[in-house]
């Protein structure tokens, strides 16, 4: 308590400095990995694609992220067992920032998309097992989100796979591609509107005064009468702009007047996209500043769970904008050119995925990352063209950038957590 009284203003500005480096990061990185595949793919402008994530990352985050977040993410650590050392909290949330930044810029220097809640949760483990004890940590909580090495990108890959074979079978693959591209594109419209208002209301939207309840049981059906008319206008909206893209196929490309309509719907896709990772990720990659926040104000109260003020959101959005902007460009070249080749089809398709991968994980519980997600989604289109089309070499080193993700985000919040407490004790 003593500590948190004497330096509790410096520590909470510490905190905000940390807190903002890794929204850097996650710009860099998380941010530059969604918007990755529509950049590749020629469908948006590096510019174009800041603004859809300004816009699309800040409405996931407050819509669907809800306004309270767990102090110790996803249940890692049990914050009573630090509530006669709330100073131990404050530099552990501290360090875990500093790690989950430092290693962000890294991977995003070696153009490596990983994960952010990976990189906290290893430096959470790494708090837990030297500032508690290794017993503190909940072993089951961080052996789900491992499995989520798995589950993420094979369960995207799947989708995105099936996704971009139907669209070579109903329009690539025809004697009329252009006219079966605007037959079939409003189908896949109405599935971009259907999964953005899926992922909204299973997310929640009760912090504002919506709670859907038509009655039944589950959460999913409820959501799916709202989410079948969002679809239907999405498609109305894409028939009418898909009315004004003329026929520009040549000899020599008969694909590039559908290459255009991909485009024209990739412009959907990254929306739901960065609306899905805002949904997922962003609001809980600031959990360690609220966490600070909360004890600091309360002058050493450790709870449970801790309100995110607007100041941190906007904090936190401010560093994602500025990193997408200043170093986004190295994850997106590996997300939109280095993994496989992508078109606008191809994109669409592995975007389309990944939001429906995200909408299917949050309506059963399954532990998934966005990153991981979308990676997998990007290889499950290039697998639909063959294993040639993959670039393995490359491949290799996003698997490893995963695997060492935690131990190196533990590690490195071990060697923060001590210069913290050197320097404060």
């Amino acid at each position: 308590m003593l500590i948190i009284a004497e330096h509790g203003t410096l520590l909470l500005l510490l905190a905000c400095l940390f807190g903002f480096f890794m929204a850097w990061g996650i710009g860099a990185n998380d941010v530059a990995n969604a918007m990755g595949t529509s950049v590749g793919a020629q469908a948006l402008t590096v510019k174009q694609a800041i603004v859809i994530a300004t816009v699309f990352e800040f409405a996931g985050a407050y819509l669907a992220g809800g306004e309270v977040t767990a102090t110790i993410r996803k249940g890692i650590i049990d914050p009573a067992l630090l509530k006669d050392s709330p100073h131990l909290l404050v530099f552990g949330m501290m360090a875990s920032l500093l790690a989950a930044g430092t290693w962000l810029l890294i991977a995003s220097a070696k153009g490596w998309p990983v994960s952010t809640t990976h990189s906290i949760v290893g430096g959470l483990v790494g708090f837990a097992a030297v500032g508690i004890s290794v017993d503190a940590v909940d072993w089951g909580q961080v052996g789900a989100i491992v499995s989520s090495w798995v589950i993420s990108p094979l369960l995207a890959g799947i989708i995105s796979y099936a996704l971009f074979s139907s669209v070579r079978h109903l329009i690539l693959n025809t004697d009329q591609p252009f006219q079966n591209a605007k037959r079939y594109v409003p189908l896949y419209m109405f599935a971009v509107g259907f999964m953005m208002v899926m992922v909204t209301l299973l997310k929640g939207l009760k912090h504002i005064g919506i709670d859907l309840n038509w009655g039944l049981d589950s959460p999913f059906f409820n959501a799916l009468p709202v989410a079948a008319v969002a679809g239907l206008l999405t498609a109305m909206l894409g028939r009418l702009l898909l009315s004004r893209v003329p026929d520009s196929s040549t000899e020599d490309n008969r694909f590039a007047a559908v290459e255009n309509v991909f485009a024209v719907l990739m412009i959907f896709t990254a929306c739901a996209m960065a609306f899905a990772h805002g949904s997922n990720d962003v609001a809980n990659a600031v959990g360690p500043l609220a966490a600070i926040a909360s004890v600091v104000g309360s002058g050493g109260v450790v709870g449970k769970e801790a309100i995110l003020p607007a100041w941190i959101l906007l904090l936190g959005g401010a560093g994602i904008v500025l990193g997408l902007a200043s170093y986004g460009f190295r994850v997106m070249a590996t997300i939109g050119r280095k993994i496989t080749e992508l078109t606008p089809s191809r994109g669409f398709a592995a975007e389309l995925g990944a939001a429906a991968t995200v909408v299917f994980a949050s309506s059963t519980g399954l532990p998934i990352s966005t990153t991981h997600t979308l990676v997998g989604a990007v290889l499950g289109v290039g697998l639909a063209r063959g294993i040639g089309a993959l670039n393995l070499q490359v491949i290799r080193s996003i698997l490893m950038s995963w695997i060492i993700t935690l131990p190196v985000g533990a590690g490195l919040t071990i060697v923060f957590f001590f210069i913290l407490r050197l320097v404060f004790t």
